[in-house]
């Protein structure tokens, strides 16, 4: 076939498929969800042949034309597969049919496909995870000790994964098919209607003029696209192609600038609302209102950005790393004008007008993106090329939001089945009890090894299928010995981020030093000096409850001054702040400033705080001394 002919082909298929996804989950965001697993089918049928038309087999060689057959095939028996469920709907929620043999093969089929079009997206690492979880359920009865099962055959297995709501149409494809679904729609319209610029703008006035001014644009871009988008590799892709070219002019080592976005984009995961899909997958398994994931993620997100944003300036005021120059920063009036700021305003009034007035989250996204829609050709349209600009505008939106389904939905769908097969073979609790075991009655053993298991299952892996993971496998053990099931998984999923930006296989780093240009281990050197904070604010979450706002007003603001003295103490450290300059003696104040802020005592937390406040004097009063020396020689 052709090669210009096949694209053609192909891009009028996604197309086509884009504008009735989107149109999918408008519909059911305004007017409710379908029964859970017709309204799961349709989302995975018309996911994967998208999937097919955008990751073609074999595009651009001589296979192609037998690539079009096999893609051909995969298309209509994944219809058929999630057509014969919504067609025996009430069958298989009203009874608990046997597996006959053509359930069988059509299992086989759609949990091929599926890993298949996840293989063609990420990579080979997460679908080798999940056909060695089906191994595990099929054939564990051989593996000798504790890891063993009693074993399942091919027939029960079909019976959960396909006949039923607890394998391929469970919780996380439902999530998938109506929460995040909406919230990625209500993101790309806002992106697309003057977000996007909006965000990069917002970052150049507030940090390009400051020391450090081009990382620190880097570090307020990527958290504000981070907040909608929620994906670390994404994040980098887009605003790294904005930043991390700005910092080389500027004169910024390319690693840094590699660095510097991988670390930024990731605390997109982190930051409210949406936390790369896991805040809405938080709050299903753990049972608590969406609301209250927010809140939780709230202060710890700050401390992250904020951790970032000190070391870069303490980086930038020894280093002396440039500014942006005055006259490429907008001005305030150009960026808050109101045709520019009514879209994302209303947008954001809409959405919460929504939660709060008690409507789904579904809904409230609906009618965030609807304010979004309809504000902005009223702001922006007045002339015939602005009509033109505003209709290229919205066409990006069915396409934009499609690709980032496509990758959350067949992921999620996958690691539903991983988390089917854990279930099924008891694994989690078996690994629970041996990492409990293991750990003894320490708590902070248990919470190390966790950290360290979530960091090395996390890696390879997109973070909100490496959160779903862990969660199964490794929250259980922290609950299991006493921690708030809230605290247990925000804890493994930080670890399960964290291993984005994580050697070796640190996918953000990856995409950053590709864009610097840089060697990637030097641009993870970077990356974990600049985000070394977060590897420890976990631990927090264990020390002070209130970090995650439990406990009370009290608590929350006790939690705030620990981790904002600890923090800054950080930054300073690995930022290499001079106080006395000798490198040993300002390393070890620092030092003893950190471990006074994490220990759980309001009275040392003051005394940290007063210590970093006399710390910071001595060294402003050194620094003015050695300039006075300087004019005056």
């Amino acid at each position: 076939m052709d090669d210009k002919r096949d694209l053609k082909w192909r891009q009028k298929g996604i197309n086509a498929l884009s504008i009735l996804l989107l149109a999918f989950v408008l519909y059911t965001s305004a007017t409710g969800p379908f029964e859970s697993i017709i309204h799961r089918a349709v989302f995975i049928a018309i996911l994967l042949v998208l999937g097919i038309f955008v990751y073609p087999l074999w595009s651009g060689s001589l296979l192609r034309p037998l690539g079009v057959v096999i893609d051909a095939c995969m298309a209509v028996v994944a219809v058929v597969s999630c057509g014969y469920v919504i067609a025996n709907y009430e069958l298989i929620m009203g009874s608990l049919p046997m597996a006959r043999t053509h359930d069988i093969v059509m299992t086989a089929c759609l949990v091929i496909i599926i890993l298949e079009i996840s293989r063609r997206a990420i990579g080979l690492i997460f679908p080798l995870i999940v056909v060695a979880m089906i191994f595990y359920v099929l054939f564990g009865e051989y593996i000798p000790g504790r890891l063993g099962h009693r074993g399942f055959d091919i027939y029960f297995l079909t019976e959960t994964l396909f006949l039923g709501d607890l394998g391929i149409w469970g919780m996380l494809t439902g999530v998938a098919a109506t929460v995040i679904a909406a919230f990625t729609v209500f993101g790309s319209v806002l992106l697309n209607t003057g977000g996007g610029q909006t965000f990069i703008d917002i970052a150049m006035r507030i940090g390009g003029l400051a020391p450090g001014g081009g990382a620190k644009i880097a570090t307020i871009a990527s958290g504000l696209f981070g907040m909608v988008s929620g994906s670390a590799v994404a994040n980098v892709a887009t605003t790294g192609n904005f930043t991390i070219p700005l910092m080389k002019r500027l004169g910024y080592p390319p690693a840094m600038a590699g660095g510097t976005e991988a670390v930024a984009s990731t605390g997109g995961q982190l930051a409210p609302p949406i936390m790369g899909a896991a805040a809405f997958i938080m709050a299903e398994i753990i049972g608590v209102d969406y609301v209250r994931i927010m809140l939780a993620a709230a202060l710890p997100a700050f401390l992250f950005y904020l951790g970032v944003f000190m070391t870069i300036d303490v980086l930038a005021r020894e280093g002396s790393l440039g500014s942006v120059p005055d006259e490429e920063v907008p001005a305030w009036k150009k960026i808050m004008h109101w045709r520019r700021i009514l879209p994302i305003c209303t947008a954001l009034v809409a959405l919460f007008y929504g939660i709060i007035n008690g409507n789904s989250i579904t809904t409230a996204s609906f009618y965030g993106t609807l304010g979004a829609l309809i504000t902005f050709p009223l702001t922006r349209i007045r002339t015939r090329s602005d009509l033109a600009i505003a209709f290229k505008d919205f066409n990006k939106v069915p396409a934009d939001s499609a690709k980032g389904l496509l990758i959350i939905g067949v992921l999620l769908a996958g690691a539903q089945i991983m988390v089917a097969s854990i279930n099924m073979t008891g694994l989690g609790v078996t690994l629970s009890s041996l990492i409990v075991n293991l750990g003894g009655e320490s708590i902070y053993l248990i919470s190390l090894i966790v950290a360290v298991v979530c960091m090395i299952m996390g890696m390879g892996i997109p973070t909100t299928a490496a959160y779903v993971l862990v969660a199964a496998v490794l929250a259980p053990a922290m609950i299991k010995i006493g921690i708030a099931p809230l605290v247990a998984h925000m804890f493994v999923f930080y670890y399960a981020t964290l291993s984005v930006i994580t050697p070796p296989v640190c996918i953000a780093v990856f995409v950053g030093a590709g864009i610097a240009g840089a060697r990637w281990g030097d641009t993870a050197k970077y990356a974990l000096r600049l985000g070394a904070v977060t590897y420890i604010i976990p631990f927090l979450f264990i020390i002070y409850p209130g970090m995650l706002a439990q406990g009370g007003l009290a608590a929350f603001l006790a939690a705030a001054l620990s981790g904002v003295v600890f923090v800054l103490a950080s930054a300073n450290l690995f930022g290499g702040m001079k106080i006395f300059n000798n490198r040993i003696v300002d390393g070890a104040l620092w030092i003893v400033v950190i471990v006074l802020a994490i220990m759980p005592s309001l009275a040392v937390t003051i005394a940290a705080a007063a210590i970093t406040i006399i710390l910071y004097i001595i060294r402003r009063r050194f620094r003015n001394k050695i300039i006075k020396q300087q004019v005056l020689t």
